[in-house]
């Protein structure tokens, strides 16, 4: 089975941040789970009203770089990632491709962000990056390039 592209650069970005090897020991799987992964359980003990540390915006931030680095590697496009976060955690997420915004995600309780299972993040990140392609080619046709 080939190996999905978003998944793919998510797991290249996050293993690059270990500087020490403290996740080396550590499945992809498990390592996108202990930091996208959250059980209704594990929600339910997240406070609805908390600021928000800065480990949970990179981590976010992770995603969005994740899917820009997937639409440059589709199209040869260059992405830039722009993030603005409060401390409470509001904030927008947005990928830029060319002159086009290619995502565009608002953040209310940021601190809560996250998906019930490995699979949902995949297909949800998955879906993004399928959704960014087909924005962009609505106003420039590309021919996407070899993965």
């Amino acid at each position: 089975m080939m190996e999905k592209l978003f998944l793919k650069t998510i797991i290249g970005q996050v293993r690059a941040l270990d500087q020490f090897g403290s996740w080396s020991n550590k499945s992809n799987e498990e390592l996108i789970i202990e930091k996208y992964v959250k059980t209704k359980e594990e929600l339910r003990d997240i406070p609805v009203i908390a600021d928000i540390d800065e480990m949970k915006i990179k981590d976010i931030r992770l995603i969005f770089q994740a899917l820009a680095l997937a639409f440059e590697i589709k199209t040869g496009v260059m992405c830039s990632v722009v993030m603005e976060m409060s401390h409470e955690g509001f904030g927008r997420a947005v990928v830029i491709a060319d002159r086009i915004v290619i995502v565009n995600k608002f953040f209310k309780d940021a601190h809560r962000y996250s998906f019930r299972s490995f699979e949902e993040f995949v297909i949800q990140g998955e879906k993004m990056l399928e959704d960014a392609l087909r924005l962009y080619r609505s106003y420039y046709p590309i021919e996407e390039q070899a993965c």
